[in-house]
């Protein structure tokens, strides 16, 4: 196993030397331009020298709040090369939060991408006691205050010999077992907590995703997913360590267009990703003709066939085989051109995936490797085999990853990548972490054949007034599976009935009911239109028509704002902040109670 990630990677920059490590796009031409191993490794040592010459090494807490870039990971090992530890901060992140982080870790320097960013750093100066200094990655920023610098300005700071001498002795002197990184964690709840990471969770994670995954040097991976969460970070840390090339992308709308120039052969994704991605195919296909849409729709029903197969672990039959050949070429290959047309895999997590996406694109060769993880377990805990696997599961547990189960199924992970513990909060550390096992929250179980199943959080989980538990998760993902519906919240605790609050795809309703001549509508007059309610009424219980009655929603309202991270309803990771939901269209719940 790697001694710590600083001596990795300047293990990787000697032995690759004058290779692609990164590309990035080009502003001017929107192509994508490379840095090379040595290029790379050069800046990750001029950034740990300035560091020490501020006094910012040596356990001191060191920030980071910008898009991806490669200035991003450049920081982040110059930080770990000086012994500091390094606090990602959302890009996305209110002002509230940076305060909150800021002061709790006690940060003195903060790097910064663009010039919104900095605007909420400068911010932090003025209401923080212990900022003091904010670098700037982006060029062509302006800047006007004197505690603030730009990243040139910053690189030749440690310029002088002595620190070339201390920076060494520092690399040297790196322990497998110091402290990384403290992440904070979402917080659909409450305050984040900061979860620390040391050096030896993130090279165990090398270590058994070798085991489980077939990347070489060779992969291209588009890095897509924020760097400040542990999925895109760890996994960024692991092209590192297999000398593959790592593409930033820094404004995520840009992610389908982008694609295909990268052209990845793997990228961490979001169910969410999958979803847009669906719902884009199946509106493009309905302007197909008949005789396209058959064509289509055929060549799908084999590749669940060979997705069958391929699960079970068992090869094609020649009749398969053939179909095969004649799928791919008309059908298969332009959804992968949609994806660059060179993707081997996707690793997927961070929510619950519609299986219906999850099948559609197996079917159509496109291998999503679904998994379940958390930031206190360094990401991954299990994720699909690639001879074998269940896609009504989260996989097969990782080498060396404990999984088991208390007498409420709560699901406990034990092994080398579970955290250190949460970041100056030893009550929320003791309530978590019980004789070496991580109490991660979520409701699961094993399958027959030995897979993870994570069935809700264990919070989300209500009881009606009548008694009957209600995984709300459960509920959701059946609504979610209607193209009409693009967000969902199912609420009901202590009721009783359960009632939604729904975000409909006004796109697509307007689409369908300008045939009716329901026109010239605004989005909130449309939606309270009695036809679209009645619409959505019977859509909504043709979604629910196998539950049993206390499993279905009984009423529901239309929205017109969907829920997003600068409203505050979804976190950084786009997840559903349930309670703020609730407290926030308390009157409209109320009103369904009523």
């Amino acid at each position: 196993m790697e001694a710590n990630i600083v001596k990795m990677v300047q293990d990787r920059a000697v032995k690759y030397k004058n290779r692609e490590v990164f590309r990035f796009k080009n502003k001017q031409n929107k192509n994508y331009d490379s840095i090379t191993w040595d290029e790379f490794w050069l800046n990750v040592k001029a950034t740990g020298r300035s560091l020490l010459s501020m006094g910012c090494g040596n356990g001191a807490m060191v920030g980071i709040m910008s898009d991806n870039m490669p200035c991003w990971t450049i920081a982040d090992l110059g930080i770990l090369s000086a012994r500091g530890v390094v606090v990602p901060l959302y890009a996305t992140s209110s002002k509230g939060q940076i305060k909150y982080i800021v002061d709790q870790t006690g940060m003195k320097l903060l790097f910064v991408g663009s010039q919104k960013h900095l605007e909420n750093a400068i911010w932090a100066l003025d209401n923080t006691e212990s900022l003091k200094k904010v670098v700037v990655f982006e060029k062509g920023v302006k800047i006007e205050d004197g505690r603030c610098m730009t990243w040139a300005d910053f690189l030749v700071l440690g310029s002088k010999p002595e620190y070339d001498v201390e920076l060494k002795q520092s690399i040297d002197t790196i322990k497998s077992d110091d402290l990384a990184t403290i992440l904070y964690t979402s917080g659909t709840t409450g305050e984040p907590k900061g979860v620390m990471l040391g050096h030896d969770n993130f090279t165990q994670c090398f270590s058994i995703h070798d085991r489980r995954l077939q990347v070489d040097e060779s992969d291209i991976s588009f890095c897509f997913l924020p760097l400040s969460h542990v999925f895109e970070r760890s996994w960024t840390y692991y092209m590192l360590y297999k000398g593959a090339v790592n593409a930033f992308l820094e404004n995520t709308k840009e992610v389908i267009d982008d694609i295909r120039l990268v052209k990845p052969t793997v990228m961490c994704t979001v169910p969410r990703f999958f979803e847009k991605t669906y719902e884009g195919i199946q509106h493009e296909m309905q302007k197909w003709p008949v005789f396209k849409r058959k064509i289509f729709n055929w060549s799908i029903c084999v590749g669940y066939r060979i997705s069958e197969y391929r699960g079970n672990g068992q090869p094609l039959p020649i009749g398969i085989k053939i179909r095969k050949v004649v799928a791919n070429a008309l059908v298969f290959t332009k959804i992968k051109k949609i994806f660059g047309g060179h993707i081997r895999f996707f690793p997927c997590a961070g929510a619950a995936i519609i299986n219906q996406h999850l099948r559609f694109f197996h079917a159509a060769e496109v291998f999503i490797n679904y998994g379940y993880g958390a930031t206190e377990t360094t990401a991954t805990v299990s994720c699909y085999r690639t001879d074998k696997y269940n896609l009504n599961t989260c996989g097969t547990t990782m080498p060396e990853v404990g999984v088991s189960f208390t007498d409420e199924d709560e699901i406990l992970v034990k092994g080398k990548t579970v955290f250190k513990g949460y970041y100056k909060n030893p009550q929320a550390t003791e309530n978590a972490l019980v004789d070496g096992w991580y109490k991660s929250g979520d409701k699961g179980y094993l399958s027959p054949g030995g897979d993870l199943i994570m069935t809700d959080r264990i919070n989300d989980i209500f009881k009606t007034s009548v008694g009957k538990f209600i995984s709300p998760q459960k509920v959701e993902m059946a609504l979610l599976a209607d193209p009409f519906i693009d967000q969902v919240v199912v609420l009901g605790d202590n009721r009783k009935y359960i009632c939604a609050l729904i975000v409909p795809s006004i796109e697509k309703l307007r689409t369908v009911w300008k045939i009716e001549g329901i026109d010239e509508y605004s989005s909130s007059d449309l939606l309270n239109h009695n036809q679209i309610v009645s619409f959505m009424e019977q859509r909504i219980e043709q979604c629910q028509k196998d539950f049993p009655p206390y499993e279905k929603v009984v009423k529901f309202k239309l929205l017109a704002e969907p829920f997003s991270i600068q409203n505050g309803e979804l976190t950084h990771t786009l997840k559903i902040r349930r309670r703020l939901i609730e407290e926030r269209y308390r009157d409209m719940v109320e009103e369904m109670y009523a």
